[in-house]
């Protein structure tokens, strides 16, 4: 009989894996367009929200956004109260369907995203020790230089500059990459060669000892 430990382990692991395959999904759907409607309410969303935050402080977009809700539901509050009123109806409480649903977030799907998020944070941590700690030094000159360019980013343009271009970016590029992919593919076929090659010449000019280790 297996172990009861190992069990609940196998079947976290596999919850885990469907809900990463379940949210890898949904992203696809959104980046790829396959619904126009949902694409560009999520794109014009986070752009709306990232320009706010590059005009305005995280306090005054948070309390602007709460203010306009509250705006809509008190202002249809009081319009279903006048209505109610005039026709002497007995509807109650026009949010009262919404104030019935239970809102509040259930252990297992907090636990189940925890464990997703805790796999990708032990994954980073990792993969930051073997760079940071220069396990292999190929990777760690390849952070060092990658870093160095980010420099330059950084002196051109703020975090929020970034974050904006990265979500034109993350909702534009998926979708001319699959009406462009072959010719995309031959480009990026050539460049990818073209820096195997560099890093092989420069690979050859370390010392032997400091020299990538070939998988057995």
């Amino acid at each position: 009989m297996a172990d009861p430990t190992t069990q609940s382990a196998q079947i976290s692991s596999a919850m885990n894996a469907s809900s990463t395959k379940e949210s890898t999904y949904y992203v696809m759907e959104l980046v790829y367009w396959r619904d126009p409607k949902k694409s560009a309410v999520a794109f014009g969303m986070s752009l709306l929200v990232l320009l706010s935050l590059a005009t305005f402080s995280v306090i005054s977009v948070v309390s602007y956004l709460l203010l306009a809700l509250l705006c809509v539901t008190i202002t249809f509050r009081v319009y279903k109260s006048v209505i109610q009123a005039v026709q002497k109806s007995e509807e109650g409480h026009p949010f009262k369907a919404l104030m019935e649903k239970g809102l509040t977030v259930q252990p297992e799907i907090f636990r189940k995203y925890v464990d997703v998020c805790l796999t990708y944070v032990n994954r980073a941590i990792k993969q930051a020790r073997h760079l940071l700690l220069v396990e292999d030094l190929v990777d760690s000159l390849k952070l060092a230089g990658f870093m160095w360019l980010l420099t330059y980013v950084g002196a051109v343009f703020n975090g929020i500059t970034i974050l904006i271009l990265t979500d034109i970016i993350f909702f534009s590029t998926p979708l001319v990459y699959e009406r462009n992919k072959i010719q995309i593919d031959k480009y990026i076929e050539l460049i990818r060669t073209r820096v195997e090659v560099t890093l092989a010449k420069l690979q050859d000019k370390l010392p032997g000892a400091v020299k990538r280790t070939k998988a057995e």
